[in-house]
């Protein structure tokens, strides 16, 4: 291809993307759903064919590229003026947690580890899960955290939690997804023997039927059970 049929293809593919781009919207970049993900990609891969594959012509690679922010356009449009089709494309919101209790069934729906969750609630500055009233997995792969009202009188029995004899510097995860955490409770100094005694305070016989159980600053143990149903 001669270096000037190249600067003509650069520049005009350029020009394309960067008018395209300005008509499709700034959704496409400050919304990153999967569909505006897929749309991106192959908005640029069509971009940089038409700019440096010389087996396209310029008019197909410009067709290409109109009819696909065509589409892109007009499934905007009806994302906006039809919700059915919005969820169908995009999908809705999952909440993880709900009224303070951990939804493991909607984690799994959305492929979210604990640890992920916590990672995502650290970023909000939230640095225990105890603190959450309500997390929301948008479709754009943010977290939206509600923590609970400070001002609400909440006993250590509706948050289900139990008293304990230690203090410690930092909250921590003992349980997850069933499984004791011992290296947790070594740096908590504790053991396997105080976590299976506030357990049992708290009517729970086996680890196994916790989800997550986290040690907080005060001593007290936060325990959420493997259940998701939870009254309206």
């Amino acid at each position: 291809m001669p270096i000037t049929q190249l600067i003509i293809r650069l520049f005009i593919a350029f020009i394309t993307l960067l008018v395209l781009t300005r008509l499709m919207g700034r959704k496409e970049i400050s919304q990153m759903t999967f569909f505006n993900f897929v749309s991106a990609i192959s908005i640029g891969t069509i971009g940089a064919s038409l700019a440096i594959d010389s087996t396209i012509s310029m008019r197909n690679g410009f067709i290409a590229l109109l009819v696909w922010s065509a589409f892109t356009i007009i499934i905007g449009f009806l994302d906006i003026t039809f919700p059915a089709f919005r969820y169908a494309v995009v999908g809705q919101p999952v909440i993880l947690i709900k009224k303070g209790k951990i939804m493991e069934k909607e984690l799994r729906k959305a492929r979210i580890d604990i640890d992920t969750l916590q990672t995502s609630l650290r970023k909000k500055n939230i640095f225990s899960i105890a603190e959450v009233d309500y997390a929301i997995y948008e479709s754009d792969g943010t977290v939206s955290v509600l923590k609970k009202e400070t001002h609400q009188s909440v006993t250590k029995k509706d948050m289900n939690v139990q008293g304990a004899n230690a203090k410690v510097s930092h909250s921590a995860s003992v349980i997850a997804d069933g499984k004791v955490r011992e290296d947790n409770l070594k740096k908590l100094h504790l053991n396997r023997q105080w976590l299976m005694d506030r357990l049992k305070e708290a009517g729970v016989q086996n680890p196994k039927e916790v989800f997550y159980a986290e040690v907080q600053t005060d001593g007290t143990l936060y325990i959420d059970q493997k259940e998701d149903s939870l009254p309206e």
